[in-house]
C-alpha cells in the first residue's frame, strides 16, 4: 500500500505512523477489585518491600518494579502492610485471596453467636405465684443460651420501702438460681431496681 501524507504544522505525518500500533504498558491491571484493598495499579508508594509468592523475601523496590515482578509470576501485588515503612507487599493470586477471604467471611457469619436479653417486669407486691410463672417462662430462654434483664419498678410511695422490691428480686432469681448466673449485680436506676442475668448454657 503506498503511503499518503498529511500535513500538519510544519510536519509530514505518514500513513504508517497512524497504522503503527502503540507500545502497550507491560505492567499488569486487574478490574477484579471492587473494594479498598491495594491492589496492582492501586499501590502508590514508590518504594515497597515485596514478599515473594513462596514468602520469600525479595526486598525493597520500586512501585513499579515490584509490579514488573509480579507480572513475570503472573500474578498481583497486594499491598498487605501500608502502614509498614516502607509498606509490604505480597505477590500473590488476587482472585484466589478473594476468594478464600468472602469464603471466610460466610463462615464467620453462619458461625456468629446472637445473644439476645429478655425484660422481665416484677413489682413490690407481686405474688408468689406470679414470680414463680415469670421465672419459667425466663427459664425457657435461657436455656437457648440468652440473657434476662429483671426489673422491679416503684411507685409513689413504694419507693420509702426498697426492701420490699428486693425481696420480690431475690425470689425471682432464686428461681432461676440453677440456670442463671448474675451478670450485673441488683443497681437502682431512678425508680427500678434490676439486675442482668446471663444464662450458664453457653449458646
Amino acid at each position: 500500500m503506498r503511503p499518503f501524507y498529511l500535513f500538519r504544522r510544519n510536519k509530514i505525518i505518514s500513513s504508517f505512523q497512524f497504522n503503527s500500533p502503540r507500545p502497550q504498558n507491560s505492567v499488569k491491571k486487574t478490574n477484579r477489585n471492587d473494594n479498598n484493598d491495594l491492589v496492582n495499579e492501586r499501590i502508590r508508594f514508590p518504594e515497597v518491600l515485596v514478599i515473594g509468592p513462596e514468602g520469600e523475601q525479595l526486598g525493597k523496590m520500586s512501585r513499579y518494579d515490584a509490579m514488573r515482578k509480579a507480572e513475570e509470576y503472573d500474578l498481583d501485588l497486594l499491598c498487605v502492610a501500608p502502614a509498614a515503612h516502607p509498606p509490604v507487599c505480597k505477590i500473590i493470586n488476587y482472585g484466589k485471596y478473594r476468594f478464600q477471604a468472602q469464603k471466610k467471611a460466610k463462615e464467620a457469619k453462619k458461625n456468629q453467636k446472637v445473644i439476645e436479653v429478655k425484660e422481665v417486669q416484677l413489682t413490690p407486691q407481686i405474688s408468689d405465684h406470679d414470680i414463680e410463672t415469670k421465672a419459667k417462662a425466663a427459664i425457657k430462654f435461657l436455656q437457648d443460651g440468652n440473657k434476662v434483664k429483671v426489673g422491679v419498678r416503684y411507685r409513689g410511695r413504694q419507693l420509702a420501702h426498697p426492701e420490699v422490691g428486693e425481696e420480690s428480686l431475690n425470689k425471682f432469681m432464686n428461681y432461676v438460681k440453677d440456670i442463671a448466673t448474675v451478670d450485673t449485680p441488683p443497681i437502682m436506676e431512678g425508680r427500678r431496681l434490676s439486675c442482668l442475668l446471663a444464662s450458664k448454657i453457653k449458646k
